[in-house]
């Protein structure tokens, strides 16, 4: 298969299905995103169902999912390693040269 070549699919996020076209290595992820999602909307919507409107529950769903993937660059952000190591390295190379 072409690495451009994608499969059509259909997944179900809460009460509607989508049709998309995805790459083949990618349609456990938009699966599993799926059910991610669903989850956590009926979550919001089991809590809040009788007094906020689809819309709302659907923007807190999306803020929870923002928020969790917020963390997670935060926590995988290795800028201030690669600032360390350019530091290190510089000393290293000075030290080197003396």
């Amino acid at each position: 298969m072409a690495e451009d070549t994608k499969q059509h699919i259909r997944i179900h996020v809460y009460d509607q299905d989508f049709d998309i076209a995805v790459r083949p290595e990618d349609e456990p992820l938009y699966r599993r995103a799926a059910k991610f999602i669903t989850e956590r909307y009926n979550k919001y919507a089991e809590m809040f169902k009788t007094h906020k409107s689809d819309h709302t529950i659907a923007l807190m769903t999306l803020i929870d999912i923002a928020l969790l993937y917020e963390k997670e660059v935060e926590r995988n952000d290795v800028k201030p390693f690669e600032d360390i190591v350019k530091r290190l390295t510089e000393e290293i190379d000075k030290a080197l040269e003396t």
